[in-house]
């Protein structure tokens, strides 16, 4: 009768172990992302996803690094009472000979409301040229304008 007894036992403690393997490698897995791959620097996309990383970051002369001498002369300043941006997810690209569209969604977040911090995201395009045979930036979303103030990331 002990045997009877014992072998439920140690199919609890089998599938126990089951769910703690699955559970510290999902935990891993989580944990472990990191930053997207960086993309081709090379493409439309590799360079919005540049530009976007240091407009996040606050590094506001590299992000205009990489934008047209036309889109440097729109900047009007930083838009103090919207949420700052988050994080920027790629949607699509179309490039043409002279020209591309990036597609993107931003993220943005608060930290007030009545049920504490929330996020809404939404979707605009990055407009690009290209000048002497290097993708620029002419016309950024305005929540990724260059010319904010101050640092998005704090």
């Amino acid at each position: 009768m002990d045997d009877a007894a014992r072998k439920p036992d140690r199919i609890l403690l089998a599938l126990a172990g089951v769910v703690v393997v699955l559970v510290v490698v999902a935990l891993a897995v989580v944990f472990t992302r990191g930053e997207p791959a960086p993309l081709d620097k090379a493409s439309p996309a590799g360079v919005v996803q540049q530009y976007s990383k240091a407009v996040i970051d606050g590094d506001i002369p590299t992000a205009q690094s990489f934008l047209t001498e036309g889109a440097r002369s729109k900047c009007s300043g930083s838009y103090p009472g919207e949420p700052r941006p988050a994080r920027v997810v790629l949607i699509s690209t179309t490039e043409r000979t002279d020209s591309a569209t990036v597609k993107v969604s931003i993220v943005r977040s608060s930290q007030g409301g009545p049920f504490g911090p929330s996020e809404y995201e939404m979707e605009d395009a990055f407009s690009l040229l290209k000048v002497n045979g290097t993708w620029m930036i002419d016309q950024p979303p305005y929540p990724l304008m260059a010319c904010t103030v101050t640092p998005v990331k704090q």
